[in-house]
């Protein structure tokens, strides 16, 4: 692991495995709330339990972390994993008309929290693109 890829490695899955753990009790009200989120945006989802749909997010989240607190696992792994994690994060956001200011991709009320998760798209894929520069000698 690159030095200058330990302050967001450590800062992002530190966040997101916390998110995980959190989610791990998680109560019904709880996972009706995320799952019916969830299967607005990506309506294959509307087949899975709300309580099975959030434990399958808590360990996502905490797989994630880990790969990214992990100094072992390599930048174009924890990038890849951190960008596909965050990519459905921000493309529930982006099909969530509720989400986002009308006509705007610009986030409501609403929308906020989940707008953020745009940081952890950007985190991840300057992940990768230093691990592939880096094959390339870059």
């Amino acid at each position: 692991m690159k030095f200058r890829n330990l302050p967001t490695r450590v800062a992002t899955g530190a966040y997101i495995l916390h998110s995980g753990l959190s989610k791990w009790d998680g109560d019904e009200e709880q996972a009706q709330g995320l799952h019916g989120m969830a299967a607005g945006a990506y309506p294959f989802l509307r087949s899975m339990k709300p309580t099975t749909f959030l434990k399958a997010l808590s360990v996502g989240e905490m797989v994630t972390g880990v790969l990214l607190l992990t100094p072992l696992v390599p930048a174009k792994i924890a990038g890849a994993a951190l960008t596909g994690f965050s990519g459905g994060l921000v493309g529930m956001y982006a099909r969530t008309p509720a989400l986002r200011e009308p006509g705007s991709m610009w986030p409501s009320q609403q929308g906020t929290a989940i707008s953020k998760d745009v940081w952890m798209l950007g985190i991840g894929t300057g992940l990768l693109i230093d691990a592939l520069g880096r094959r390339r000698g870059d």
